[in-house]
C-alpha cells in the first residue's frame, strides 16, 4: 500500500482558528506574524479510502503555515518555498510517498517543478483531475439547466493559468462561442490565436454575455460581481478562495453558482479534519493523489503551468476506474436545490422572449 500525504493551508488569516478557536480575536496581522514563524505540522490522519478494485490507501494533511497574502505578495518566494519544501520532508519521514499540493501551494512559482526537485517523494498538484471534474461540471450543469453548449457563449476567467488553459481548449470543441479573460494582456492574446477564441480581454466585464463562465484565477480577493452576469447563467468556479463574491448569491438568484472540482471518495473515508465539505467528500486536487497511491504510482504527476489533455483524459478514466465520481453539486457551503437549478431555468426562458438589457458596456476586444 503507498501511503500518502496532501497539504492545506489557511485561506484567509481568520482559517487558523478552525484549529485554534483563540486566533479569532487578533488582527490578520498578529496570526500571519505567527504562522511565518511556525512550522509545517501534521494536521490529521486520513482513512478508509479503498477503491473499488479492491485496493486501499492512507494518508494525511500537513498544515503549511501561510496564507495566500503570505504566498503570493508579502513573502519571498524562496521562503515560501523553503516551507513547501519542509512539509515535502515532514511527508517522508512519517511514510508517505506521494504528496499533493494544495490551493496556493500548487500555484507558488513554476506550478511544483521546483518542490518536486527537491522533495524526497514524488509530487503532484492535483491540477489534471480538478479540469477532468470542472469539465464535468460544466457540461453537467448545461444539462441541468437546458442550455445546449454548442449554441452558447463559454468565458473562462484565469484563461491563461493551467487549469484555465486546459478547461478552454477541452471545452472550446463543445461550445459555439469561447471568451477567455486573463490579466496578462499578451499572454491572454496569444493564448487566443493559439487555441481560437472568439475574443479576449483582460477586463473580466466581458463575461456579460457569456452563458457558461469557468473562473479559476489566483486572486485573493472575489472579482466577479453580480452585475457581471448574464440572467440564466451557469457559473463553474475552481477557485479557492472564491472567485465569485458572495453578493452574487444574495443579488442574482437567477444564476446558479456551482463549486467546481467536489469529488464523492470510494470507501469509508475520514479525514479527521473539516475542510467544509459534506462526509466523504473531497477536492479533485486531493483526489488525484489519492488515485495515485492506490495506483501505486510513484511518481511526480501535474506539474508546472501546463495541463496536458492526455494527463486529464488518463485522470478522468482512473478516478471511475477506482470510483471517484463527482459529487453533488454544491454552491456557498450548500447543496444546490432544485429550486435553484429551476430559478436559472426560468431567467433563461424569460431572458429569451425579451430583448435582454446591456448589463455592462462590453470592453474592448484584443486584437
Amino acid at each position: 500500500m503507498t501511503r500518502f500525504a496532501f497539504v492545506v493551508h489557511p485561506i484567509t488569516a481568520k482559517d487558523v482558528a478552525r484549529k485554534y478557536p483563540f486566533a479569532k480575536v487578533f488582527p490578520d496581522s498578529v496570526i500571519e506574524a505567527v504562522l511565518r514563524l511556525r512550522k509545517p505540522e501534521i494536521v490529521s490522519e486520513i482513512t478508509g479510502i479503498e477503491s473499488k478494485t479492491g485496493a486501499t490507501t492512507n494518508g494525511f494533511f500537513v498544515g503549511l503555515p501561510l496564507t495566500p497574502k503570505q504566498m503570493i505578495k508579502t513573502l519571498p518566494e524562496s521562503e515560501v518555498y523553503e516551507k513547501i519544501i519542509a512539509c515535502t520532508k515532514l511527508a517522508a519521514e512519517n511514510g508517505a510517498k506521494i504528496i499533493g499540493l494544495g490551493a496556493f501551494s500548487s500555484v507558488v512559482g513554476d506550478g511544483g517543478i521546483t518542490v518536486a526537485s527537491r522533495s524526497p517523494i514524488a509530487v503532484t498538484t492535483g491540477n489534471s483531475y480538478t479540469v477532468a471534474t470542472a469539465i464535468q461540471a460544466v457540461l453537467k450543469g448545461c444539462d441541468l439547466v437546458g442550455v445546449n453548449p454548442e449554441k452558447s457563449t463559454l468565458a473562462v476567467v484565469g484563461a491563461t493559468g493551467s487549469i484555465g488553459k486546459t478547461c478552454a481548449v477541452v471545452l472550446r470543441k463543445s461550445f459555439g462561442k469561447l471568451i477567455l479573460v486573463g490579466r496578462n494582456a499578451i499572454k491572454i492574446d496569444r493564448l487566443s490565436k493559439e487555441i481560437g477564441a472568439d475574443s479576449c480581454s483582460t477586463d473580466v466585464a466581458t463575461i456579460s454575455e457569456a452563458d457558461v463562465v469557468v473562473t479559476v484565477t489566483s486572486s485573493e480577493e472575489a472579482i466577479i460581481l453580480p452585475q457581471h452576469l448574464k440572467p440564466g447563467a451557469i457559473i463553474c468556479d475552481v477557485s479557492r478562495p472564491r472567485d465569485v463574491s458572495v453578493r452574487v448569491a444574495k443579488e442574482r438568484p437567477d444564476v446558479l453558482v456551482i463549486e467546481g472540482g467536489v469529488v464523492h471518495v470510494p470507501g469509508n473515508v475520514d479525514f479527521n479534519f473539516d475542510f467544509g465539505f459534506p462526509a466523504k467528500t473531497a477536492y479533485a486536487c486531493m483526489s488525484e493523489t489519492m488515485i495515485l497511491a492506490l495506483e501505486d504510482r510513484v511518481e511526480n504527476y501535474t506539474l508546472g503551468k501546463d495541463v496536458s489533455v492526455q494527463q486529464v483524459e488518463e485522470m478522468a478514466a482512473l478516478a471511475i476506474k477506482h470510483g471517484f465520481d463527482l459529487a453533488g453539486f454544491r454552491s456557498f457551503e450548500k447543496l444546490v436545490s432544485q429550486e435553484a437549478i429551476d430559478r436559472a431555468i426560468e431567467a433563461r426562458r424569460v431572458a429569451s422572449t425579451v430583448e435582454a438589457p446591456t448589463i455592462l458596456p462590453s470592453s474592448q476586444k484584443l486584437d
